[in-house]
Formats: structure tokens, C-alpha cells, sequence
């Protein structure tokens, strides 16, 4: 990796960019400076029409304006996280930016301004990297460097917003007056500008209507959840085709294969994927994925392509590594495939959030009884919770932005809300058995399995987005067969 020079203080201004410590070229003279500042060609992109997603934030932004008369509203994307030294983690807009404005740029602002008769909005961005004093070859993060940007008025005509020089944005937020609300956690520095203006009660219930807001989700929101529950389909399926290299390196094989699935058609993995073979899939959040895969085991794979919008799918598969389920995985499997099915049936319009997780954890409670694993009757198991030593965990959440979308809502308006048309939710039972629970017969030790599916709720029920995977044991048998060919 090249070594580049760095910006210097702002207040170094007869220097802007000074060198790198221990850099190999310790000054610039006026002669490179001068030719470096001249002959470059005009790349002012002049043909671009607004992207997909702009009318409809837009629309969330009007909605924004409707909800808070009157008050300053600033949202800003992040900043640049060190990862070591000089070097950063790929950024990833904060998800509140990205649903009121469409873009994903490091260190922007969207902030609406009080009018008469609702908001003007600007997007507050980094310009194109400066020729005139060289930061477009000497900052780290100058244009041949990390590559072109856009212009302001190119973000404008993309974005359908006006655009402003987000570097003389603190400066006005530290003069406005009148009541200022700001989405919290994202820019240290724009929220030290408005440290005597705001209030964290305030600031929360900007954060909480922005989390509630996206709960139904729009036509262009369930295109892009079905785009990524399609292109996890084809990362189940890649890793499935090579599963015999896995077996012959470990977990980490899985887990590189569908990535490369998800960098090619999407953004990213939506989350640390789980590639979790053995007794590994007992624990709920095996993100290590370096232990071994061996035939005869189970693997539980939960992964989920982010698009390039960054909206996520979040599915999960149990698959026998061998491509068959011995008898006992197989009844610990189709326990949890019934209630799947339990689950699934009860997401409709008008059902209480609450009905698939109960519905799922009711066949889930009778299994175990039928099994004699937990002394009944059910009503007494899942009144008490009993069940829970296996199944752990709810059986859902919320899906879009964020892989636990809307989880700043209000309880009421959340768990204990009901499902509406355009809602998008996960149905994911599962029975983990630990390696080391005594309770339990010792063949059913080190099993664990989940199932899920990503479901939008329709007009008239509901609509499976990741139905292309199979899910039936039988069925994952001969996909899997089919595709190891």
C-alpha cells in the first residue's frame, strides 16, 4: 500500500497538506506544485438524471418536514473509523442518512431548515478535492488516492437535492438559533457545534420517529429486499457447490465463498456471516468461522447479500455437510421447519407482532415434551418459558436498512404493534442442543438448527422473499444433490 502525505492543522494555512512523517519525499517544490495544479481536463459529468431512490426520499423527507414543524433537523452520514494507524474501515453511511437521502458519502449532512410552510433541504458535502493547493495529490484521501467524487452539482442533479460545501457547515450550525434536533452517534463534530442547542430528549425522538418510519417498507425498499434475498440464494448455492473445500480447510471457506457472492452483486455481507458446522451451531452468533467442517455434521449458515442500496437479506439454512440428514437431525430439523411453517402462517395483515414467535414456539415446546425432554404439559412450558433453554431466542425481527431494522421504535409500536402491508420481517425458530447439556440424551448434544426466511407482509398475507431456497429436508437433499452434481 502506497504511502501518501497528509492534510496539516488548518491552521497551517501557508502549508495545507504537509508531509508524511518518515514519507520518502519531505517537501514539494513551487516547480511540482505548479505543474502538478495545471493540465488536467475538464470531467464535469454533465448527463446524469436522479437515481432510483431519490424521489422516494423525497417522500420520507416531506413526511420528516410534516412531523417536526419548525425545527432544525440535522442527519449526518459518519466519518472515516481508524482501523490501524493510518489506515480505515470501509465506510458504511449511517442508516438514517441513507433512507432520507440516498447517498452514502463519508462525512456528509443533510440538514432541513425551517420555513413558512415546512423545510428546505440541503446536503451538506465534501467537495471535489482541491487542484489549486494539491490535496487532490497529496491528502491521503485526495482524488488519486482513493479516487473522483463527485461534484456538488452532480450530487445535486443525482440526488434531486441542493447540495452545500459541507466544510462550512459547523459554522453555521454553531450561529443557528430556534429548536435544533440531530440524529446522534454519527459526527462528533457537527454534534460538538450544536452542543448548546440541543437536548438528548430531543434528539431521541428524531431518532425514534426515523426508526418507526421505516418499518413499511415502499415499492423501491421491497425491490431491493427482494434483490438481496436473490443474490443470497446464489451464495447458498455457491457454498453448497463447495463444501468439499471446506471440509478440507474449514468454516472460513465458507465464509470467503458467499462473500465474494455478495461483494459482485451487492455492497457487502449485510453482517458477520455465521458459517457455523458442528457443534458450532449452537452458538447463536459464530462469527469466528474457523473451526473445522466435517461430513456427518450439520452446518448452519446465516448470511445475507447487502445491496448496493445497502438494504439486507437475513437467511438462514441448516444443511448436512454430506448432503443427507441422519435420523436424528433430520427430527430436530423437521421440528423446526414445522414451526417455521407455524410461524410464516400467522404473518398477516392485522396479526399481532407477537403471533409467529408464539406460534413458533408452541410447536417448538410440543416437540420437546413429545420428546421427553421437558415435562409438560405445553401450556405449563410456555408459560414459565421452559422451552427457552433450547430455542434461546425470538423468533424474528424487523429487516431492511439494518439487519435489526427499526429497532429504535417504541415497544408499543413494535412488539407489541400489529403487522401492516409492506412490512418486511424474519421467521427464524430454531432447537440448539450445547455439547455440554446434560439434560439432553448425548446423541443430541453439539445439534443445532435454524431456519429462516425473510417475509413481507402483503394485502392478503404474506410473501416468502427468500422462497427460493429450499427449506423441507427432503427438498435440501436434492438441491443439494442437484448441485453438487
Amino acid at each position: 500500500m502506497a504511502e501518501e502525505l497528509t492534510p496539516s492543522a488548518p491552521e497551517e494555512e501557508e502549508q495545507p497538506i504537509k508531509p508524511r512523517k518518515n514519507g520518502l519525499y519531505p517537501e514539494v517544490s513551487e516547480e511540482l506544485a505548479a505543474n502538478m495544479a495545471s493540465g488536467w481536463a475538464d470531467t464535469e459529468q454533465r448527463d446524469l438524471t436522479p437515481v432510483e431512490q431519490a424521489p422516494y426520499a423525497a417522500g420520507r423527507r416531506a413526511a420528516l418536514s410534516a412531523r417536526f414543524p419548525g425545527e432544525r433537523l440535522v442527519v449526518p452520514s459518519g466519518n472515516l473509523k481508524t482501523r490501524s494507524n493510518d489506515t480505515e474501515y470501509p465506510f458504511r453511511a449511517a442508516t438514517e442518512y441513507v433512507y432520507l437521502t440516498g447517498d452514502q458519502s463519508e462525512d456528509g449532512v443533510l440538514v432541513l431548515e425551517p420555513t413558512d410552510d415546512g423545510h428546505d433541504a440541503t446536503l451538506y458535502l465534501l467537495p471535489r478535492s482541491d487542484r489549486e493547493n494539491g490535496e487532490f495529490w497529496l491528502s491521503g484521501q485526495g482524488e488519486l488516492w482513493i479516487g473522483r467524487r463527485h461534484s456538488l452539482a452532480e450530487k445535486s442533479i443525482l440526488l434531486g437535492l441542493v447540495t452545500g460545501d459541507v466544510r462550512e457547515l459547523k459554522e453555521k450550525l454553531s450561529e443557528a438559533t430556534g429548536p435544533v434536533r440531530i440524529v446522534r452517534g454519527h459526527d462528533s463534530g457537527v454534534e460538538a457545534a450544536l452542543a448548546d442547542k440541543v437536548t438528548g430528549e430531543r434528539d431521541e425522538e428524531l431518532r425514534v420517529y426515523l426508526s418507526e418510519a421505516r418499518a413499511v417498507k415502499d415499492a423501491f425498499e421491497i425491490g431491493e429486499l427482494q434483490r438481496a434475498c436473490d443474490s443470497t440464494t446464489r451464495g447458498f448455492e455457491d457454498v453448497v457447490k463447495v463444501l468439499d473445500k471446506a471440509e478440507a480447510t474449514s468454516e472460513r471457506y465458507i465464509e470467503g465463498t458467499f462473500f465474494l457472492r455478495a461483494r459482485v452483486e451487492g455492497n457487502d455481507v449485510g453482517y458477520g456471516s455465521i458459517c457455523a458446522s458442528g457443534p458450532h451451531a449452537t452458538t447463536l452468533h459464530w462469527v469466528r468461522n474457523d473451526g473445522p467442517v466435517r461430513s456427518g455434521d450439520l452446518l448452519l449458515l446465516d448470511a445475507g447479500v447487502e445491496t448496493t442500496s445497502l438494504y439486507t437479506a437475513d437467511v438462514t439454512r441448516t444443511l448436512p455437510v454430506n448432503g443427507r440428514f441422519t435420523e436424528l437431525q433430520r427430527k430436530i430439523y423437521d421440528a423446526v421447519h414445522d414451526a417455521q411453517e407455524a410461524g410464516i402462517a400467522a404473518v398477516k395483515p392485522g396479526a399481532k407482532y407477537r403471533d409467529f414467535h408464539d406460534a413458533a414456539q408452541r410447536v417448538l415446546a410440543e416437540r420437546l415434551v413429545e420428546w421427553g425432554l421437558i415435562e409438560g404439559p405445553v401450556e405449563r412450558v410456555l408459560e414459565l418459558g421452559l422451552q427457552r433453554r433450547w430455542t434461546l431466542h425470538g423468533t424474528g425481527h424487523m429487516l431492511g436498512l439494518d439487519v435489526h431494522d427499526c429497532a429504535a421504535a417504541r415497544t408499543e409500536a413494535y412488539v407489541d404493534g400489529t403487522l401492516e402491508p409492506g412490512m418486511c420481517l424474519t421467521v427464524e425458530p430454531g432447537l440448539y442442543f450445547q455439547a455440554d447439556d446434560l439434560t439432553v440424551p448425548e446423541e443430541y448434544r453439539g445439534i443445532g438448527v435454524r431456519i429462516e426466511d425473510d417475509i413481507l407482509v402483503t394485502e392478503d398475507g404474506n410473501r416468502n422473499l427468500s422462497a427460493a431456497l429450499p427449506r423441507r429436508s427432503d427438498e435440501v437433499e436434492a438441491w443439494m444433490a442437484a448441485l453438487k452434481g
